[in-house]
Parts: C-alpha cells; structure tokens; sequence
C-alpha cells in the first residue's frame, strides 16, 4: 500500500508533511487516523488505524508471563500516539519519539508496504548505507525454498 522513500523536513512548528503519494493511498482507502510509535532500527513506525489494530492483536497475544513480552508491549505500547492528518497532510510527532528517533530537521519517509516509517535523515543514511550491500545475501537466506 504505501511504498517509496521521500524526503522531508519539520516545520517550524514541529509538523511532519506526508508525501503525496502516501496521502493519495490513505484518501483512496478511507484511511483517516494513523498510530506512530517507537520502531525498531531508531525510526518511527506508522500504521493505518486498521493496521494497528491488526499488530495490537498479534502483540496482546503474547504472553504477558514472559519478561521479554511486557518489555516490548511496555515500549512499543507506551510510545504509541494517534495522529490524524490535517487538511494540509502534516502531522505532528511529540518530543519523546523525536528523540527516540533522533529527528530533529530532515528526515526520510519510507513506505513498507503496510506502515510507513520515519527516519532521522542521517540515521536512514547510515542504515542504507550499511544494508545495501548486504541486501542480494539476505534476499538469498530469506527466499530459501
């Protein structure tokens, strides 16, 4: 659904502009209301509503017996924010997953498919940078038949 790599900046008043492209799909799919939370690889991770719903459902139905479980679901859970874009597409992302991103100005947008994920520009540029000369022998491990 969401697919692409755009690059942005925070406005003045702490707002994030979604691309075009990604306010196209959500107009198309009826999609109104996002959740942004702590990602994995220092980003951010954003879902449609129905999406979100979906992954609250597999992460409550791990175990809350198991430590690993309730430290996840407590981080993952507790960084969760529900945004609804204004007429203009922006959103606005509190301080505290900013600066579990690191985003302070420029960042990256990164469609996959069913989320989207925000990057520090800089943090994107490590992550890439180190990842895609990897990318034909993970493809390889990945799509073993």
């Amino acid at each position: 659904m969401f697919y692409g790599e755009y690059l942005h900046s925070i406005d003045r008043k702490g707002r994030l502009i979604l691309p075009a492209k990604f306010r196209e799909v959500s107009k198309a799919n009826f999609i109104e209301k996002f959740f942004v939370t702590r990602g994995l690889d220092k980003c951010l991770f954003m879902f449609s509503e129905e999406e979100w719903r979906q992954q609250e459902g597999k992460f409550k139905a791990i175990s809350f017996t198991k430590q690993e479980a309730r430290t996840f679901n407590r981080l993952y859970f507790s960084g969760a924010v529900e945004v609804i874009p204004d007429r203009q597409g922006r959103i606005l992302l509190p301080e505290y997953l900013k600066d579990f991103a690191e985003i302070k100005k420029d960042v990256v947008i990164v469609g996959v498919s069913n989320r989207i994920e925000i990057w520090a520009r800089v943090k994107w540029q490590e992550f890439y940078g180190g990842s895609r000369q990897t990318f034909e022998e993970i493809a390889e491990k990945l799509m073993e038949i």
